[in-house]
């Protein structure tokens, strides 16, 4: 797959390419070119990232971030079964816990949320940093969901995170999820106050949880552009909505 020239490698995390140092040079830098392209990609266009990916993993398969970053792209094109087994492979190489998390989300991807919360409640989880852990607490209660119990999933994500006024990396998508849960089962008055509150933490947008408190205050979006259209198209008498007067 073609690599802009405005990207060189040297824009990888120093640790990564610390790893890459067990390859030759020369396919050091390529594989290096690959991962850039993924991290650029994964989010706008996850299905070219995939393919990046798959570049990366034919040259250096045996690279822990080589298998990390295919796990990473195969999970964002909704590749669960392919972004577990890259996953369970990079744990193997490090040792670390980090991916768990993910890897019980994968379970969940794969219609297994009794496994997901089986892995919720492994050692490993205590091993996790505090964004792990919450990451953990929001796969189990989607895993919950999944099994229709809404009461055990609100009730999993009470939490001293969901309870704290510090705004965190993590508090944004936890009260919108806490929010989305209390929606489901029928709680609307606290749903809208939990959706308010995750309001208040997105400050990059990575929910929709302004759209979700507009819907529920009953605000209707219209669209410029069909409007637009919409008083263009000839009016009843009229010669396309203008004034007869």
């Amino acid at each position: 797959m073609p690599i802009p020239e405005d990207v060189t490698g040297d824009e990888i995390d120093k640790d990564v390419r610390q790893e890459l140092q067990s390859l030759p040079k020369t396919l050091a830098e390529d594989v290096a070119k690959n991962l850039v392209m993924v991290a650029r990609l994964i989010d706008e266009d996850p299905e070219a990232a995939y393919g990046y990916s798959k570049v990366a993993l034919r040259l250096a398969s045996r690279v822990a971030a080589v298998r990390e970053a295919a796990g990473f792209a195969a999970y964002a094109n909704q590749k669960y079964s392919e972004a577990l087994a890259e996953f369970r492979a990079a744990r193997r190489m490090t040792g670390t816990v980090e991916l768990w998390p993910l890897m019980a989300d994968c379970e969940r991807g794969l219609g297994r949320p009794e496994k997901a919360l089986d892995m919720a409640g492994a050692p490993e989880v205590q091993k996790l940093d505090r964004a792990g852990q919450v990451e953990m607490r929001l796969v189990a209660a989607g895993a919950r969901r999944d099994m229709g119990q809404l009461d055990a999933a609100i009730v999993t994500l009470q939490s001293p995170e969901l309870a704290s006024n510090a705004v965190q990396p993590w508090t944004a998508r936890l009260r919108y999820a806490y929010a989305d849960a209390l929606l489901a089962a029928g709680r609307e008055r606290e749903a809208r106050e939990w959706f308010a509150k995750a309001v208040e933490a997105d400050r990059d947008g990575s929910t929709d949880a302004s759209d979700r408190l507009a819907e529920l205050d009953g605000v209707e979006f219209v669209d410029a552009l069909d409007e637009d259209a919409a008083a263009a198209e000839p009016g009843e008498g009229g010669d396309g909505g203008g004034r007869d007067d």
